[in-house]
């Protein structure tokens, strides 16, 4: 047995942490849509409230890339958001690495940026690249130089909050890496052999240890279970936003922090053109958050945006892309329930969708879309499979 992030939840009682949307519709109102209107963005949940002035700018004559990249700027100022730039989650070696992309669809550019440390907002270095280069990626060391020379100003991303979320990982739970899901051996992680620290089998026991550490570290006591959750269930927070105006003009962008705890020099899909981000002037753009070696595997954004050209409904297409990352594993639920994926689509005659994975995290904190074309909201997503994911690696009982 392992500990899911449902268990924590309702024997820790935090409740619910959900990102407070207001207006979700149904599944089926999600797939079926009124009349389309534009302009129209669609986005992550974490770009929610961000929407409205993005919105006034894109029917204003705003360029969508820069609609798009309004939208994700908001989580990478806002220090709370550990998802991403200003206060993302860490590597393993407490050092903040941010990855983005871009694709503007009138000029049929992009840009791209991974591993970048000490610049914010990586999406607009992403624009950068696209504007001032005549490469398509930039990575590391020279990335951050670039962003210097640009103008882009260093500063220190990992803030006294998210410093001590890694010093209690580093503390209590820091030998997790390997095998990955895809591995014939993945199921050693689920033997107690893999923690450092030795506890009773009673994983309550180990939460009321790793609460004494946090408590000697200075997490604020009300903090304290929340930050448990992050260090036992690593996020993979990121950000999509599509952007469609009225001249069917249409971009996107994706930025993240990526996998908190990751072995330094990381990169998941959110930098990668066709997998975390997708935007073709001639039918639509599609962006992803979630595990994002599994969408890596499948060209995501890219696969669905190709369904669109084919013929495939945006939901249908993200659909397929789904069912692509389940035939990997042989459809085996074992090793799915720890992979979750969302999927925002946007056509570019305005249709749109948000598929998954799986319904949600957990009860109560479904997947959504944000989505605002003159009327704000969020949207669950259409799923997959029925149920909630749970996190990789697995936490003994």
């Amino acid at each position: 047995m392992n500990l899911s992030r449902r268990d924590f939840l309702a024997a820790a009682a935090i409740g619910s942490l959900s990102s407070g949307l207001l207006g979700e519709q149904s599944p089926q109102e999600a797939a079926t849509h009124g009349p389309v209107k534009l302009p129209i963005l669609i986005s992550a949940h974490n770009g929610y409230k961000y929407l409205d002035d993005a919105y006034t700018f894109l029917r204003n004559g705003g360029d969508t890339l820069d609609a798009a990249l309004q939208v994700v700027k908001g989580p990478e100022d806002d220090p709370k958001d550990t998802s991403v730039g200003l206060g993302g989650l860490p590597n393993e070696e407490g050092v903040v690495e941010l990855d983005a992309c871009c694709m503007h669809g009138p000029t049929r550019r992009a840009g791209s940026v991974g591993g970048v440390r000490n610049i914010k907002n990586v999406s607009s270095l992403s624009k950068a690249v696209l504007e001032h280069t005549g490469h398509v990626m930039l990575v590391g060391e020279g990335a951050e130089r670039f962003a210097v020379a640009q103008g882009f100003a260093r500063e220190t991303l990992l803030t006294d909050s998210t410093r001590k979320i890694w010093l209690l990982w580093k503390e209590t739970h820091s030998d997790w890496w390997g095998p990955g899901l895809d591995s014939p051996d993945w199921k050693r992680h689920m033997g107690q052999e893999r923690h450092a620290l030795r506890l009773p089998d009673d994983w309550q026991a180990r939460i009321d240890r790793m609460e004494e550490v946090a408590a000697e570290i200075g997490i604020p006591a009300e903090e304290r279970l929340v930050a448990i959750q992050k260090v036992i269930f690593p996020p993979t927070g990121t950000i999509h936003c599509s952007a469609l105006n009225e001249k069917s003009e249409i971009s996107g962008c994706t930025t993240t922090s990526g996998l908190a705890w990751k072995i330094p020099g990381r990169v998941g899909d959110s930098p990668i053109i066709g997998a975390g981000c997708y935007t073709d002037q001639d039918v639509g753009s599609a962006g992803a958050t979630g595990n994002g070696e599994e969408n890596i595997k499948v060209a995501g954004a890219h696969t669905i945006v190709e369904n669109m050209r084919h013929g495939m409904a945006p939901l249908d297409a993200g659909m397929d892309a789904l069912k692509r990352i389940v035939r990997n594993y042989n459809n085996d639920k074992d090793r799915l329930q720890y992979v979750d994926m969302v999927y925002y689509i946007l056509r570019k005659d305005g249709a749109y969708a948000g598929v998954s994975l799986w319904e949600g995290y957990e009860e109560g904190r479904p997947h959504t879309i944000a989505v605002h074309d003159g009327t704000k909201r969020a949207e669950k997503t259409v799923s997959l499979m029925k149920g909630y994911s749970d996190s990789w690696p697995p936490t003994p009982k």
